[in-house]
């Protein structure tokens, strides 16, 4: 829970495939909470974001599976495929996006968690900002290595009772 009035920054991240973005991973703070969307790739991606953040919460992706996995299995097993965070302002659902169609992703997101004031999913490493409509559906890309489409990513969410702001940000390559 969060005291009234006051902003809580998060930091939502994705796709990294067992590399984090060492610019990425230097935007964290210790007051903040690191959200990673699934795809982690590696046990050491995980120690990283808690060493840097108050609280790390972390969602399996379609690529975390036994075969691609480096490091703990228990680490990798303890993931889960949904997350929800309650933050000053609404809730935070954190999926990583591979169960459902990309023409009909953020439609069903939608439908599938309407009471949240955003979703958050990794999966196509694709970074966007969908904020049109309630939920909003947000994409960080990748802050890895692999298929970052212009060099690793993050969105910076600032959330208090008076609203959420975002930010991509993109390093290049």
């Amino acid at each position: 829970m969060s005291d009234a009035g006051k902003t809580q920054r998060v930091w939502l991240l994705s796709d990294t495939h067992g590399v984090l973005d060492a610019r990425i991973a230097e935007l964290i703070g210790a007051d903040d909470i690191a959200v990673h969307g699934g795809d982690i790739g590696a046990e050491d991606v995980l120690e990283t974001l808690t060493a840097r953040a108050a609280r790390l919460v972390a969602v399996s992706g379609n690529n975390d599976d036994a075969k691609r996995w480096k490091g703990a299995v228990s680490a990798r097993e303890a993931l889960p495929i949904e997350a929800r965070l309650d933050l000053p302002g609404g809730e935070l659902v954190v999926v990583h996006g591979d169960a459902w169609p990309a023409k009909a992703r953020h439609a069903r997101l939608r439908a599938q968690f309407p009471g949240a004031r955003a979703i958050f999913y990794g999966h196509s490493h694709r970074a966007l900002i969908d904020d049109d409509t309630t939920p909003w559906v947000l994409n960080a890309g990748a802050a890895g290595r692999q298929r970052t489409y212009g060099g690793p990513s993050c969105i910076r969410l600032d959330a208090s009772d008076d609203g959420w702001q975002l930010e991509l940000m993109r390093f290049p390559l």
